[in-house]
């Protein structure tokens, strides 16, 4: 590769910065975004060890930490770590050691070193994340912890009745903080591409009016389902898609109004498959805001809900090939629309 000069080098063009130096630890190449992070030490021709004045939270140099020319000849790479500059600036960096064959001499060292700004942002919204799950579990935490202390220490004072509400409430405040566990568990599954699926033709209008049964045992609102003359089967994990469903019409009851309506019907295009539309009657979704439904402990309203549903509900569908839209009902309420395949097209 070329020495990187100011204004002409490919590698100018990286966001990252990139160093990199010969056999005998000199500097040969140096870009744009590195000099912006290293400051006006980094340049062509000076010894790898001036250039990467790094130090630690502890003081101690990133060259004696890490010894690039030294140690076992069969180290080849450089595991990312946090420095910072003599300004107090977090950077991030990683390296290959390239070798003259295998266990060989050390031919040149490639730096890249990144802005720790991003990471910085990452761990904030880790501790907004934590501290988002620690509300969510607290509230029903607080409520069975006050009725299990009230019913321990005045259990003879109270009669059958007071017992059975307070043990009816303990049940449903179980119930939900068992709910959000699984949510939280299906959350992390999505994001790490680790979510276990068991696909296989199943029986459409069967899976969907068992969840549309379930759902109405729980509410007292109307839920209308109907469904095409033929409905095709579709590829999927029935549970998954029963929990789809369920999320689904669940969220129209929480946060539409008046009636909600389901319906099936077999779709040709983008591929072989059904739409499941869900209409509800309330106010509807600002299309400025559609997209951050999808998103993690979004919620809209006052109403409940851990937040996490309806980016599931995108994830699990997906995950699966799918599509899931929202637009407008006819009745100017929310319409959520799900595209699901009769094969398998995951890729």
């Amino acid at each position: 590769m070329e020495d990187a000069e100011p204004g002409n080098a490919v590698v100018d063009q990286l966001p990252d910065g990139v160093v990199i130096a010969d056999a005998a630890g000199v500097v040969t190449v140096v870009n744009d975004q590195a000099r912006r992070l290293l400051g006006n030490r980094a340049q062509v021709g000076r010894p790898l060890t001036e250039v990467m004045a790094l130090q630690d939270q502890e003081s101690r140099e990133w060259y004696a930490s890490n010894l690039p020319y030294d140690g076992l000849g069969s180290r080849v790479g450089l595991t990312e770590q946090s420095w910072l500059t003599s300004e107090g600036v977090e950077v991030l960096v990683t390296g290959k050691i390239n070798r003259v064959g295998r266990f060989g001499v050390v031919e040149s060292v490639g730096l890249v070193i990144r802005s720790g700004r991003g990471r910085a942002r990452l761990d904030r919204d880790r501790s907004d994340l934590v501290a988002t799950v620690a509300h969510e579990l607290r509230s029903p935490l607080t409520g069975v912890k006050g009725f299990v202390s009230t019913l321990l220490s005045k259990w003879d004072r109270l009669n059958d009745e007071q017992k059975k509400l307070m043990l009816t409430t303990v049940h449903a405040d179980s119930e939900r903080l068992s709910r959000l566990i699984t949510e939280l568990l299906d959350v992390a599954r999505i994001d790490t591409g680790r979510l276990p699926l068991y696909p296989r033709p199943i029986d459409t209008r069967a899976v969907v009016e068992r969840c549309v049964v379930s759902v109405r045992a729980g509410t007292a609102r109307t839920i209308e389902s109907s469904y095409a003359e033929t409905t095709p089967e579709i590829f999927a994990d029935p549970d998954k898609f029963s929990q789809v469903v369920t999320n689904v019409v669940d969220n129209a009851i929480r946060h539409g109004e008046g009636t909600v309506r389901l319906s099936v019907e077999p779709i040709s295009e983008p591929f072989d498959g059904v739409l499941i539309r869900v209409d509800d009657e309330g106010e509807g979704i600002a299309e400025s805001i559609r997209a951050r439904v999808f998103t993690k402990f979004w919620k809209h309203g006052a109403r409940g809900g851990s937040g996490l549903g309806m980016y599931i509900v995108n994830g699990l569908v997906r995950v699966h090939a799918g599509e899931v839209l929202i637009s407008d009902s006819d009745s100017g309420g929310a319409r959520l629309e799900i595209r699901w395949p009769s094969t398998d097209l995951r890729s």
